[in-house]
């Protein structure tokens, strides 16, 4: 996979403001953001249940930024948005291995958007103690995946839990010179990074691609989106990649890898990483889990023209 210099991420203060409390009059889609886990299937080993947080709303310009008019137009049609926005999902995988429960992201909790955030609900839904996680695996720190890290006024939300973070990633957020070396767009970013991360640092486990979570689970460099964004890849069967953000649409990507999504941070080295993992995906018919997909989220990169296709598991 591919990486390179931190580069100056395409974002706006306004798509900051659209990340915070300034949606809280925004109405919910109906039912959907109190939803319980979706789906459930058994990958090797493992049992994995994919439980929502709720979704997202962001502007098109950020989803597919170089898209025509006409094209952000049928994607927000097939992605059930309106005016210029969408709303993408926010899948998250709990992985039973073994004694293990382990957490993909802990969502965005009170710390991004209102309709997000549903983590902990869907999980008493199902009947599961936030206590019973014993690992979490931070694919990248954006509030969206990291942001429910802190209960509200209070400690961890998942408290005997050991967190497994990129060392690319955590230098890279960590870093007490943020505001000099960072762009100013991505300074609130950095202070909910940092928030979140040095509240878990006497539980934290750095990795590097090629490092093992639990035996069968192993640590893919995805980098782009972030810096240290990092994917999971389980063994059994077909094999499953959990891509976080590496590939954030399953329309936009699938169809138009090449093109930049607003939040990637290294476009470059995210387009590159992106197609890999998609020519890779669809070579050798992998599963594939994304955050930020359609509910569940689960499904296989189909060759399509000079591209692909996003073809729902069954």
């Amino acid at each position: 996979m591919r990486r390179s210099e931190p580069t100056k991420a395409t974002l706006t203060r306004r798509h900051i403001i659209l990340g915070t409390s300034s949606l809280a009059a925004m109405p919910l889609l109906s039912g959907y953001a109190f939803a319980a886990p979706v789906t459930t299937f058994k990958q090797g080993d493992f049992d994995i249940t994919v439980v929502s947080d709720g979704f997202l709303t962001l502007p098109i310009s950020i989803v597919a930024p170089e898209a025509a008019p006409d094209e952000q137009a049928d994607i927000i049609r097939r992605l059930g948005g309106s005016a210029d926005t969408v709303q993408p999902r926010a899948n998250i995988p709990l992985i039973r291995a073994g004694q293990d429960l382990i957490l993909v992201d802990t969502g965005s909790g009170d710390k991004f958007q209102p309709t997000a955030g549903r983590l902990t609900a869907n999980l008493a839904v199902a009947g599961i103690d936030p206590a019973s996680v014993t690992k979490v695996v931070c694919t990248h720190a954006h509030p969206d995946h990291m942001g429910g890290t802190l209960v509200p006024g209070a400690g961890l939300t998942f408290p005997n839990a050991t967190y497994f973070v990129s060392a690319v990633e955590w230098q890279f957020w960590m870093d007490p010179n943020y505001r000099t070396i960072m762009p100013d767009v991505l300074h609130e970013f950095a202070r909910g990074s940092q928030r979140d991360l040095s509240a878990v640092k006497d539980r934290v486990k750095l990795v590097k691609p090629g490092e093992d979570i639990v035996t069968g689970m192993r640590v893919l460099d995805t980098a782009g989106h972030t810096p240290g964004h990092i994917s999971l890849e389980l063994a059994g069967g077909e094999g499953l990649i959990i891509t976080g953000d590496a590939v954030t649409n399953h329309i936009v990507s699938f169809e138009h890898p090449g093109q930049k999504f607003g939040f990637d941070m290294q476009h470059d080295v995210a387009i590159a990483n992106r197609k890999a993992l998609l020519d890779r995906a669809a070579n050798d018919k992998i599963k594939l889990l994304g955050f930020h997909w359609s509910d569940p989220g689960v499904g296989y990169a189909e060759r399509k023209d000079n591209a692909y296709r996003f073809v729902p598991a069954t």
